[in-house]
């Protein structure tokens, strides 16, 4: 029982990660990008590709897989996606699903369409004791670096200038910019990071998740339910409303597997008839 609750906190908060950077750009800029795990497949297959085809270690890996789709995040922001702030949802909405289908496209042509396999470092393989119970090396990496991103987030977010601006803008934009706050530019950065957190989410879910250019496909409905769940008002609903649909996700599989993915979106319609508007979401 320890066992699974392990590896569904380990899946949750990876499923935070890759998340974060989706609950922030709805609840911050009202952007509903469905092309977020795109970002995601462009980390994940930055890690790949270096490490199959170049011999970079995974560790070192990582810190490209989260700058390459921060900088890619950035340059669409200001190109692309800025434009269509003021658009309707349904023009957002079907401008990102394009995006992912192209991107799922240019990445089977380009790459191919079998899924990306790496090889771990030893320390990392397997399973070891501890007081009775096995825990997977991976998982517990992956529970140890998630809970650093979540604590440095909330420290951005809660202890400095640039995230007292941000929580500004998310108040009024409007008297954001009076009080001199350059809102494009919290945006564009705000985008550029959840990009990366994507990426770096893709890139430690290349293990566990598997990666192939459908990816972005496969997981959208799963940053959805997260965000829905958790609102976009904090990070702790997210955060929350990850771990509990990883931990679901994981012993549904393990106790009901017959029900499949089934077991998440009851939960989801559980919780959103009790908390139409989020776990922790403010009234509105």
């Amino acid at each position: 029982m320890l066992t699974i609750l392990i590896d569904g906190i380990a899946y949750g908060m990876l499923l935070f990660v890759l998340s974060v950077g989706l609950s922030v750009t709805m609840g911050l800029m009202n952007f509903v990008n469905l092309a977020h795990g795109a970002f995601a497949l462009v980390g994940g297959y930055v890690t790949a590709l270096l490490m199959n085809r170049a011999g970079v270690p995974f560790l070192a890996t990582l810190p490209f897989a989260f700058l390459i789709p921060a900088a890619l995040g950035a340059v669409l922001e200001r190109t692309i996606y800025k434009p269509l702030y003021s658009r309707s949802h349904l023009d957002q909405v079907l401008f990102s699903i394009g995006l992912v289908f192209m991107t799922v496209a240019a990445t089977d042509f380009l790459v191919g369409s079998e899924q990306q396999l790496i090889q771990l470092p030893t320390w990392l393989q397997g399973r070891f004791d501890l007081g009775g119970v096995a825990v997977g090396r991976y998982r517990l990496f992956l529970i140890v670096i998630c809970a650093l991103l979540v604590v440095g987030l909330q420290y951005v977010l809660s202890r400095t200038r640039f995230g007292s601006r941000l929580r500004a803008a998310v108040d009024d934009q409007r008297v954001a910019r009076g009080l001199g706050i350059d809102v494009g530019t919290i945006f564009a950065v705000t985008f550029a990071v959840g990009s990366g957190l994507a990426g770096l989410g893709g890139a430690l879910g290349v293990e566990l998740l598997g990666m192939e250019p459908t990816f972005p496909l496969r997981f959208m409905v799963y940053f959805l339910i997260v965000v829905t769940i958790g609102g976009t008002d904090s990070l702790t609903g997210p955060f929350l409303a990850a771990l509990i649909i990883g931990v679901a996700d994981v012993a549904g599989k393990y106790y009901v597997p017959q029900v499949g993915a089934f077991l998440i979106y009851a939960l989801m319609i559980v919780i959103l008839v009790l908390r139409p508007q989020g776990l922790l979401a403010r009234g509105r």
